[in-house]
């Protein structure tokens, strides 16, 4: 098998069209009053920003009825008149009803027909509450500007940890949790994926649980950018930090050793297959094409086992449960690190994309890295 059999997953996808034609729709309807003459604007919150698809001039009674094509993914829409907003998400064909009132239909509307939406709403509202309470700590002359902005920056650290669980951690399938990730405390994500591990984590989890359920779809695709871009920010702030590897890491095998649990429960140490040629493998077992990949790797397991060949793969997936079921009928070892992308032996061997592969030789020590080998057939044979 080449090399080129292993190489990193696409992380852009171009996602299937639904067809100008379907027939299955989605409605948005309901009533703003108080809002005579305004007109109310219903946008699509795409990628790029605010595309506006519709829009009605409203009457006294202040009744709406927007439609479009149901997609196979959660997307997501808002409701706006001037400056208030009322955010939305579809999953598929449902009829959501709303019902609110002119100037104050951004915190006190009434929604129904969606359990996203619902959540939506709770996560809109809690959002409103920590700005608040931001402004107002900024409004204290009482403080100064230190004390101001530690005082701040426990208010979304909590924030944060209540979403996680609730929300985020809870059901990272769902529409809401991926609202989450983006809401804003001013012109700030309150989630920064760019520097901090924990909150890309939450961005990994909720891009690996939408591979699972949503596999073509581009707001997927768009977060593992997010956490791939992240995890390599994070790797070289590390870095500069540390210029120097911590000697204690490395074994005199000549290779950084790794030890984690298998499938079964047992510690196994990557330095413990000394005397065999081994693929050190990382892998997400969650992600799209993992089929496909885990069949050329028993082609080469299949092939050069018993010529002494071994792969110790470590999974990054999130649940561990999901990791086991996937593993139980591997004949090679396999491990998982319960850190995720967050795994030191990540930042230790300096990966940069999920997955790949380093080749290890006979006496434990690192060979080659998938992107330096053209032919992992012959470079296999070499090391037997």
């Amino acid at each position: 098998m080449k090399k080129s059999g292993l190489k990193v997953f696409a992380i852009a996808v171009i996602a299937l069209a639904l067809g100008a034609c379907s027939k299955e729709k989605f409605h948005v309807k309901g009533a703003i009053t108080h809002a005579n003459d305004s007109v109310l604007y219903f946008e699509n919150m795409s990628l790029d920003g605010a595309v506006a698809l519709d829009s009605v001039k409203l009457n006294e009674s202040g009744t709406f009825d927007f439609t479009g094509d149901a997609s196979e993914a959660p997307e997501f829409y808002r409701l706006r008149i001037a400056n208030q907003i009322i955010n939305i998400s579809v999953d598929s064909t449902e009829t959501i009803s709303v019902e609110a009132s002119y100037p104050t239909m951004a915190t006190q509307y009434k929604v129904s027909g969606s359990e996203n939406c619902e959540r939506i709403q709770q996560l809109a509202l809690k959002q409103i509450e920590l700005q608040n309470k931001a402004i107002a700590i900024q409004q204290d002359n009482t403080l100064n500007a230190q004390t101001a902005n530690d005082s701040i920056l426990r208010l979304v650290e909590a924030y944060k940890d209540v979403v996680k669980r609730n929300y985020i951690y809870k059901e990272p399938m769902r529409a809401s949790s991926y609202f989450a990730l983006f809401q804003t405390l001013g012109n700030m994500l309150i989630f920064n994926p760019r520097e901090n591990k924990d909150d890309i984590k939450a961005f990994a989890a909720v891009a690996t649980s939408w591979d699972t359920y949503y596999p073509h779809a581009l707001r997927g695709q768009n977060l593992h950018n997010i956490a791939i871009e992240g995890m390599k920010n994070v790797r070289i702030l590390e870095g500069q930090k540390q210029q120097v590897l911590d000697l204690s890491k490395v074994s005199t095998s000549s290779i950084i050793d790794v030890d984690l649990q298998d499938n079964k429960g047992a510690v196994r140490r990557l330095s413990d297959l000394k005397g065999r040629v081994v693929m050190l493998d990382f892998h997400v077992f969650a992600a799209k094409e993992s089929a496909q990949r885990i069949m050329q790797l028993r082609e080469l397991y299949n092939k050069y086992h018993a010529q002494g060949f071994e792969i110790y793969q470590v999974s990054l997936d999130p649940d561990e449960h999901f990791w086991k079921q996937q593993t139980a009928a591997l004949p090679w070892i396999s491990v998982r690190d319960p850190q995720g992308v967050n795994s030191a032996v990540l930042t230790n061997y300096n990966v940069q994309a999920i997955p790949t592969f380093f080749l290890i030789d006979k006496t434990n020590t690192l060979h080659k890295r998938d992107v330096q080998i053209k032919d992992l057939d012959q470079e296999i044979q070499s090391l037997l």
